[in-house]
This record gives C-alpha cells, sequence and structure tokens, in this order.
C-alpha cells in the first residue's frame, strides 16, 4: 500500500480530494491530508510518504518550495502539483523538478485519480527494477565468490601457471577477484578437515565448511591477510600471510596461528556440533611451492589424523626427510619371514614381523611412497592368504586391503590391516591380546627409558609431533588416565628400585628420576608414598 499526501490551503478543496481518494481506492492508498506547507512537512517527518499532492500557489511556503524540500530529504518521493492556474512560469519551473506532475483543477477528479494512478505504477516499476537491480549485484557477487574460489582450487592444484609471468598483472587481477595477498610475499598454509560422521549430506558438509570459513577468517582478520577455500576433497584451505611481516617473525606468527586453530576447534564444535582437524605449515613458501606444501599437508592429514579428535598439527622441517637417508629391509623380504612364522605356528615372532611394518606406517617420518610399499605389500600377503586358506566368505570385506585411498587416514588403513591379521591368527587357533595402540607404545617406551630427562606436555608433544592439548586427551582416552599421573607413577616406582638397591645418594636418586633439586625430589616422594625418600630407606633397614 502506498500513502498519498494532500495539500492544499483551501480546507474545501482539500477535503474533497481526500474524500475522493479514500472512497475509490481504500485498499491501495492510504491517504493523509494538510492544509500547508508547513504541516506537509510535518507529516513528511512523521511517516513515509511516497505521493503529494500539492497546490502550487500557498500562502506562507509556496508549493514549488515544499517540494525543494521534498527532493532535498525525500527523494523517492513523488509530486503531483495541482492548481488552478495556467502559469506558465509555474509550469516551467514544475517541470524542470525530477518525479514531478503538473495539473490543473479545472480537468477534473477522474484525471487527477489517472495521474495518481500513472505514478503509483511508476513507482511500482521502479521498486521491480531496483530489486533487479538487487538481485544482479547479489548474482554477481556469488559468480565473482565462485571465481575466485575455483581460481584458489587451480592455484593449490597447479600453482605455477597462475603466478608465473608479469607480478604487476597478477597482483592486478587478485585485486579484481578481491584477493588482499601479495604475490611477493611468502605464504603460510592452512587446511582442515571435518569430522562428517553425523553430517552424511553434501548439503550439511558445504554449510558447515561455510560456517568453519567464516569463523577462521574473523578470528584471522586481526593480524593476518588471507583468503580461504573449500577444496575437492571438501577440506578448508586458507592461504596466510601476516599484515606486518617485519613486526611479525614467522615462529610468532605459527604460534599464533596454533592458538587461533584452537579457538577454531572450540567454535566449531560449541556451534556446529562438528571436530574439526588441523595441518599448519611451519614454514612460509613461495608461491610456485604451493602445491607441494599443500600436498605436503594433505599427506600430513592423511598419516596422523583420522581419529575424530580435534589437534593442530605444524609441518616441521624434520616431519617428512627423505626416507632414502635411512637403510631399511627390503619389505618383501620381512613379509617372506613373516610368513613363514606364520605357517610353522610361531605366532609371536609372526607378530613382531607384522607390528614391525605397521610400525613404520605410522612413524612421523615414514614418506607417503615408502608408506605405499609398504602398506600394499603386507595388504597383497594378507588377501593372497586369505584366499589361499579358502576364508573370503569368512572375512568377506578382504578386498577392502587393496583401497588404500578409501581409508581417511593411515591409521584407519592399518587397523584394517590388523583386523585382517587376527583373523588369519585366530583361524591358525592361536588367542593373541590384541595390540596396544602404536603410539601409545611408543610414548610410553619412551617415558620408561628417559626418566631422567624433561618429560614435560610440551616436550613430549614436541618429540612426537603433537599439539600438547591433543596428546594429553589422546593419552586419556587411550590408557585411562593422565600422562602426569603416568609418569609420576614411572618416577616414584624407579626412586624405589633405586633407594631400595643402590648406595646413591638422595640427590643422586632425585637426578635419575628428573629432579634436579633433591627438597623438590622429597617433597614429591613424601606426597606420593607418605614418607620422605630417606624414611622409604630406613624403613626397609627395619625389615
Amino acid at each position: 500500500m502506498y500513502r498519498l499526501l494532500i495539500v492544499d490551503d483551501e480546507e474545501i478543496i482539500t477535503d474533497s480530494i481526500y474524500e475522493t481518494f479514500a472512497s475509490h481506492m481504500p485498499e491501495r492508498l492510504d491517504v493523509c491530508k494538510a492544509y500547508s506547507a508547513r504541516e506537509a512537512l510535518t507529516w513528511m517527518e512523521r511517516s513515509r510518504i511516497d505521493i503529494v499532492l500539492t497546490d502550487i500557489r500557498m500562502p506562507g511556503m509556496s508549493g514549488l518550495e515544499l517540494t525543494e524540500q521534498i527532493q532535498a530529504y525525500w527523494s523517492h518521493c513523488r509530486v503531483i502539483f495541482l492548481t488552478g492556474y495556467s502559469d506558465f512560469n509555474y509550469a516551467y519551473k514544475a517541470f524542470q523538478m525530477p518525479n514531478v506532475r503538473y495539473l490543473l483543477k479545472t480537468e477534473g477528479y477522474d484525471k487527477i485519480m489517472a495521474v495518481v494512478e500513472e505514478v503509483m505504477q511508476e513507482i511500482r516499476q521502479s521498486h521491480r527494477m531496483h530489486e533487479l537491480l538487487q538481485q544482479s549485484q547479489e548474482a554477481t557477487c556469488q559468480l565473482e565468490v565462485l571465481q575466485q574460489e575455483e581460481y584458489l582450487r587451480n592455484v593449490l592444484q597447479n600453482s605455477t601457471p597462475y603466478v608465473a609471468g608479469c607480478s604487476s598483472e597478477i597482483q592486478d587481477e587478485w585485486a579484481r577477484r578481491d584477493m588482499s595477498l601479495h604475490l611477493s610475499a611468502p605464504v603460510y598454509i592452512v587446511l582442515g578437515r571435518f569430522d562428517y560422521k553425523d553430517k552424511p549430506l553434501h548439503l550439511e558438509r558445504a554449510q558447515v565448511q561455510a560456517s568453519a570459513r567464516r569463523i577462521g577468517s574473523s578470528l584471522m582478520d586481526e593480524h593476518t591477510l588471507h583468503a580461504s577455500v573449500t577444496d575437492h576433497y571438501g577440506d578448508v584451505v586458507w592461504l596466510v600471510q601476516p599484515k606486518h611481516p617485519e613486526a611479525e617473525p614467522g615462529h610468532s606468527l605459527i604460534r599464533y596461528l596454533e592458538g587461533i586453530l584452537e579457538l577454531v576447534q572450540e567454535a566449531c564444535m560449541a556451534s556446529l556440533g562438528i571436530s574439526v582437524a588441523f595441518a599448519l605449515s611451519g614454514k612460509s613458501c613461495n608461491w610456485f611451492d604451493i602445491t607441494r606444501q599443500y600436498e605436503r599437508l594433505r599427506q600430513l592429514h592423511w598419516m596422523k589424523i583420522g581419529d575424530g579428535i580435534s589437534m593442530v598439527l605444524t609441518d616441521l622441517d624434520d616431519a617428512l626427510p627423505n626416507q632414502g637417508q635411512r637403510e631399511l629391509t627390503r619389505v618383501s623380504s620381512r613379509i617372506e619371514v613373516m610368513s613363514g612364522y606364520l605357517e610353522t605356528g610361531r605366532i609371536q615372532q609372526f607378530y613382531e614381523v607384522f607390528e614391525e611394518l605397521a610400525n613404520e606406517l605410522l612413524q612421523q617420518d615414514v614418506t607417503m611412497e615408502r608408506a605405499m610399499e609398504t602398506y600394499y605389500n603386507l595388504a597383497l600377503y594378507l588377501y593372497s592368504t586369505i584366499n589361499r586358506w579358502g576364508l573370503h566368505q569368512d572375512i568377506p570385506d578382504q578386498r577392502r586391503l587393496l583401497r588404500l585411498s578409501e581409508y581417511t587416514s593411515m591409521k584407519d588403513a592399518v587397523q584394517v590391516l590388523y583386523q585382517a591379521t587376527d583373523k588369519l591368527v585366530r583361524f591358525k587357533g592361536s588367542d593373541e591380546q590384541e595390540r596396544a595402540n602404536v603410539v601409545i607404545h611408543s610414548l610410553c617406551t619412551y617415558v620408561k627409558e628417559h626418566l631422567e630427562e624433561d618429560l614435560s606436555l610440551v616436550r613430549l608433544a614436541e618429540l612426537h609431533h603433537f599439539n600438547p592439548s591433543y596428546l594429553s586427551r589422546f593419552f586419556k582416552q587411550e590408557m585411562g588416565i593422565n600422562l602426569s599421573e603416568f609418569i609420576d607413577e614411572l618416577r616414584v616406582r624407579r626412586a624405589k628400585e633405586l633407594l631400595r638397591n643402590s648406595d646413591l645418594m638422595v640427590r643422586e636418586v632425585a637426578l635419575q628420576v628428573g629432579y634436579e633439586a633433591a627438597h623438590s625430589f622429597t617433597r614429591f616422594f613424601k606426597k606420593v608414598t607418605g614418607m620422605t625418600p630417606q624414611e622409604f630407606r630406613e624403613s626397609l633397614l627395619v625389615r
């Protein structure tokens, strides 16, 4: 519904026109009236007015002066001049104003109503044009976003064609794509992977990805330049540069990003109910190396992540060294040995070789090429043994062994190898216990062998290339005990052995269980055992 304001100093004319419109167009027009230009302006300030039907000549402020005020403050409003004078000068001035019509009172009510109808139609058309223009602008923005995302995906797949050439032209193209990154500066890459267990639909996953990108980008805005995209695999990727590189050394930015990504994880869990794991490049790279660094992060994700627990994994310099530097026994030779153990029923030795190979698949420094070689040799051996022993009906999912790319991580793939191996062993009549988690076993072994060293959560996380928060949660989840409690228990046990079986002084015992200060060790020992180290040693003599 539109609103019409009738303005005339002659009350009889104003009232009659008001009554005419109020009775003939009640469903389309909300009609108001004013007996002076000043009163009309008061109406304009109180409510939206779409059309003003006003006399030109009025005492005080004229209709022309009123229209000048209207066009200055309410430019959307249309004006129809109504006068009893066919004065050329007035008509000429009226025609010079935009969105203005000119009528003589002598033309009658039908003509006035017809002109108001025309003006209402013009307003409807202008609104539709505005809506179409707005829709067009929105569609253009969406298209630009899609083009930018496709451009970034192509850069990730093969960066060279997109960054080679004239740097100024490339930078201009980035500006047109609303990318604030600089071609002349190195870039950091963040790769986020979601646990979609409860989000099976593509639309739900797309909404999660979009929300996570908005959350991450908003948190990064303060100190970084960045662009984000969902890659072809459904992972979210950020390309990041510091806003002030001269004031922000690389290691500081890495720590900043690690903190930001932990906030993103918390926000995604709180607002979306979904877990996300991140891999972050530990060093910046130039634009020509983006594809290689992106693939490294995807490899790290595949090798280290996949248990549904949020973590931030930083790609350290030594995370993936050249495996050729190590002298490893050929995989095929060890599998032949393992096969002999199984055939002769030497199950313990069979498992030792198998776990040695499986452990290599989960090591922090294994390369993708070496992992694939080891995995497929193992998988083919298990697959052929299952068929040779006629167990294909008892193990119906045996073909999964040969589909490495279907697993979300190497941990999942190794788990399937273990499952197939256990079934073979059970078929041989063995009741071997299930294996302990390789990572936990490695961590526990390290702690036992290095009680005298720094065993802080941060140090252990660095050694095993984990985020400290993740390592703490993971250990508690697997072992049912806090990592610190586990370390304290081993230190007390070792201290008791040394106090019982050696002549070492208390301060020497303290050093061997990781305490540089004897008084700190004494306080710790008494808290756990209820007596000081000296009292414990003396109690042994009494016995």
